[in-house]
């Protein structure tokens, strides 16, 4: 598998887009429910969302491999020297391949560059993927609720990982 990590250009937004959509009414729908996982892509993940959160700071990188594009993850340094990964999301062709490792490998590189301490990121408590990030070397650092409007509720974990130089 030939993977590609490459930062997003503004011509590529609607791309991402529509890819959000696709994985996350697979993935999000059985723990969400598809009207929350409707409202949150509408609110975060559109093409104008996702121009405002480049406007402020965020990061967006497309992982692409042979296929095309299989996934995308965003970051943001934060105050407190760190890195906070604000999405992190594969085709459900491309997990278990060791892909997700690859991503945070090269998140973890940026965090050096940028000289952060830390890596963090939220993780809805009934994801699977909470598994996957303690195999990552993620520890749980506690709950976190985000009231996100429209009688909706983040129920997350905050994760932490230290990042090594």
């Amino acid at each position: 598998m030939k993977l590609q990590i490459s930062l997003l250009k503004t011509d590529e937004v609607d791309a991402i887009s529509a890819f959000a959509k696709s994985v996350w009414y697979e993935h999000y729908s059985p723990i969400i429910g598809e009207k929350q996982v409707k409202y949150m892509l509408e609110k975060f993940q559109n093409a104008d969302a996702i121009k405002a959160q480049l406007n402020q700071g965020y990061q967006y990188f497309r992982v692409t491999d042979e296929t095309g594009l299989i996934g995308y993850f965003s970051t943001q340094i934060r105050k407190n020297a760190s890195l906070f990964i604000s999405k992190f999301y594969l085709a459900k062709q491309a997990r278990g391949k060791g892909v997700g490792k690859k991503m945070l490998t090269f998140i973890e590189k940026l965090a050096q560059l940028a000289h952060c301490k830390t890596l963090n990121l939220t993780v809805n408590k009934y994801n699977p993927a909470y598994k996957a990030y303690l195999k990552l070397g993620f520890t749980n650092q506690g709950s976190v609720k985000f009231d996100i409007g429209n009688g909706y509720i983040m129920d997350d974990y905050l994760m932490g990982k230290p990042v090594y130089s």
